[in-house]
């Protein structure tokens, strides 16, 4: 028996499920194969970092699979095509894949299964991107949850029932055979027409579990509810990247935080709708963000509608934009540049177009700005990220526009909106990361570095930054833009009412 293993987002060859029960069933026979896909490497949301990062990934796959005695099949097509003539040419006798669980993931998959199946080739998924998936958690009524508290009161509790189990990898692997097919060498990203200018993180399995051991063992993750909120600290794990493709499991993440906490499985002591973040310790507040990014993927899941419309239905009817296509572009342009004349706002857009990557809670600030401040559309950002973050996922990145928005699934009301200066002002206060991002402020004093715009014309002069000129100055009034945005969220309500 001969098994083909699909490699999509789970480029590691520990604790991998699908490519696990692969290797049992067929004693070691299996074909690992990853498909390029012309569809997604020319897809609307297409990142530059994110193809540099998963060509990495495959490379550290490869060498992971020639060590267990195997290497990675790499084809290029359309993944039905391709698969069923693998098949064919392999004398395979099933595919085994890890799901999925976006729309268009789901719809590709569809397609691979009929045209595999057609084929006479049988065809298995697994659960491995998530801990529970799908209908494993629903209400007292059947129906799936849509605000978190709820979702991960469900998913602890589950997981007292459940506990995930993190398992090895295979012990071996048969070499893979001679093949009549088209294989391609990993190619590079500007093979593949890609041009990268940025710094972007590394991709691969031994990568995922060294910082994962550092987090942990630098004491980051027991420092993270307290520290994870600062982007001049490195006070996060790093690790979104690799969760996104798959070169770490949710489970190992999970069994590392478990370790560093010194309690047993299942489920952290101090977890309980009613602790603050305040009282968490670190290791309780990643999990809780583990557990997020299962919400984004489950609601994506039972609602596919909200990945390019808004969840809440009720604010289809709300008006963007200021009215003015052309200073709706220039506004857009600025917030894409970081040049709006906030500066925590632009240093976060410039670490972003700089790396491929972002912190958390600059994220936050910067989405609530473009929908809140500048009144333009929350897809307008959200394929923006999609295109530059290394870890730009369709779920998590969704979910947090839309919560940034109000449009989503967070029971916040629409008024809460981000003053970037008040934001600034408490999570970079001496301004370190500003200073980072941003050369221009430099040499700005602590006093102004949150409102540079406020320094008297003399002292622009002398630390070399004058408002307008070296610096923007405030492309809008924040107190008179949340007026507006206010009103329109009130008059969309009444009207969906």
């Amino acid at each position: 028996m001969r098994i083909i293993h699909w490699f999509r987002r789970d480029l590691r060859v520990t604790d991998n499920t699908a490519l696990l029960a692969a290797a049992r069933d067929a004693e070691g026979e299996v074909l690992p194969v990853f498909v390029l896909d012309d569809a997604l490497l020319r897809g609307r949301d297409v990142a530059p970092a994110r193809v540099q990062f998963l060509l990495e990934s495959l490379a550290a796959l490869d060498a992971s699979l020639r060590a267990l005695g195997s290497r990675l099949v790499v084809l290029r097509g359309a993944p039905g095509d391709v698969l069923v003539r693998l098949a064919r040419v392999a004398q395979a006798d099933a595919l085994y894949f890890n799901r999925d669980y976006t729309p268009r993931a789901r719809a590709r998959d569809r397609q691979v299964q009929r045209a595999l199946e057609a084929a006479g080739v049988r065809v298995r998924s697994f659960k491995d991107l998530v801990i529970f998936e799908e209908d494993e958690l629903l209400t007292a009524n059947g129906q799936p949850y849509t605000v978190f508290t709820p979702f991960k009161k469900a998913w602890l509790h589950r997981l007292s029932v459940d506990p995930p189990q993190p398992q090895g990898k295979p012990a071996r692997l048969a070499p893979v055979p001679p093949l009549n097919i088209a294989e391609i060498a990993i190619p590079t990203a500007e093979a593949l027409g890609f041009t990268i200018s940025q710094t972007l993180p590394q991709g691969g399995e031994p990568e995922a579990w060294r910082l994962l051991q550092h987090f942990k063992e630098s004491g980051a993750m027991r420092a993270y509810a307290v520290q994870r909120d600062f982007p001049a600290i490195e006070g996060t794990s790093r690790l979104s990247p690799h969760l996104r493709f798959g070169t770490i499991s949710p489970r190992q993440c999970y069994a590392e935080a478990v370790a560093t906490l010194s309690y047993a499985f299942p489920a952290p002591r101090s977890f309980s709708p009613a602790s603050s973040d305040a009282k968490k310790e670190g290791a309780d507040a990643w999990i809780s963000e583990l557990i997020w990014r299962e919400f984004y993927i489950y609601i994506l899941f039972h609602f596919p509608h909200a990945d390019r419309a808004n969840f809440n239905r009720a604010f289809d009817a709300m008006t963007w934009g200021s009215g003015n296509p052309e200073l709706d572009a220039t506004r857009f342009r600025a917030w894409r540049e970081g040049q709006t004349g906030y500066p925590i706002v632009d240093a976060a857009m410039r670490q972003l177009n700089q790396t491929g990557w972002m912190h958390n809670r600059t994220r936050m600030i910067v989405a609530s700005f473009l929908v809140k401040d500048l009144w333009l559309d929350w897809r307008l950002g959200e394929s923006h990220f999609m295109q530059k973050l290394v870890d730009g996922d369709p779920a998590a990145n969704n979910g947090g526009w839309q919560w940034a928005a109000s449009t989503g699934t967070d029971a916040q009301p629409y008024f809460r909106i981000f003053n970037p200066t008040l934001q600034s002002e408490r999570f970079d206060p001496e301004g370190a990361f500003i200073r980072r991002w941003v050369p221009e402020l430099a040499r700005v004093p602590n006093e102004y570095i949150h409102a540079p715009q406020r320094m008297p014309p003399s002292l622009q002069e002398a630390v070399g930054c004058v408002i307008g000129k070296d610096y923007p100055a405030p492309i809008v009034d924040h107190s008179a833009q949340k007026e507006e945005i206010l009103r329109r969220f009130e008059r969309c309500k009444a009207r969906a009412n």
